[in-house]
């Protein structure tokens, strides 16, 4: 068994948590499903399924048992993902795929973590706000240049509530 210091674990679930509710408080200040302590606690389960895996494997088997976990989470990650996912049927839409996308960085932020592996999370939580903040405007730039058709969808209001369309 691979054991680690309290420090160490610490550390590693502790930065865990912070970057899933970054990312979170992001997706809160936009008004969207998802938030602050729902990608917290994403970041942080992942980080201590990792941090257990690592524990408990045996000496020469970490690589495997490690990995097996990885597989796992991000198989399930994939449900509470699609859950975030909305099918606007009044106009035949699917929002909330960011959200869903967010919650799979969560839970990969979580993983690196729980290896403790700072390098790699520094950079996709960096680029990751570089996207979340200004991926939009470029989007639509490049949308404009490549002449793009402007999505309809776009410049509609939302219905009203109870209102029927």
């Amino acid at each position: 068994m691979t054991e680690l210091d309290w420090p160490d674990i610490l550390l590693r679930l502790g930065v865990a948590t912070l970057a899933g509710s970054a990312i979170g408080l992001n997706r809160d200040l936009h008004g969207k499903p998802i938030g602050l302590k729902t990608l917290g606690i994403v970041g942080l389960s992942t980080a201590t399924v990792v941090l257990l895996a690592l524990q408990l494997s045996e000496p020469g088997k970490v690589v495997d048992a490690t990995s097996r976990v990885i597989q796992g989470i991000l198989t399930g990650i994939g449900f509470l993902g699609a859950g975030v996912i909305v099918h606007e049927s009044a106009r035949f839409r699917v929002r909330g795929l960011t959200s869903a996308a967010c919650t799979f960085l969560a839970a990969c932020l979580g993983i690196v973590c729980g290896a403790g592996q700072w390098k790699i999370v520094a950079v996709a939580l960096g680029l990751a706000f570089v996207l979340l903040t200004v991926g939009r405007r470029i989007e639509r730039r490049v949308h404009r240049m490549l002449g793009g058709r402007d999505d309809p969808h776009e410049t509609e209001p939302p219905p009203a509530e109870g209102r029927q369309a």
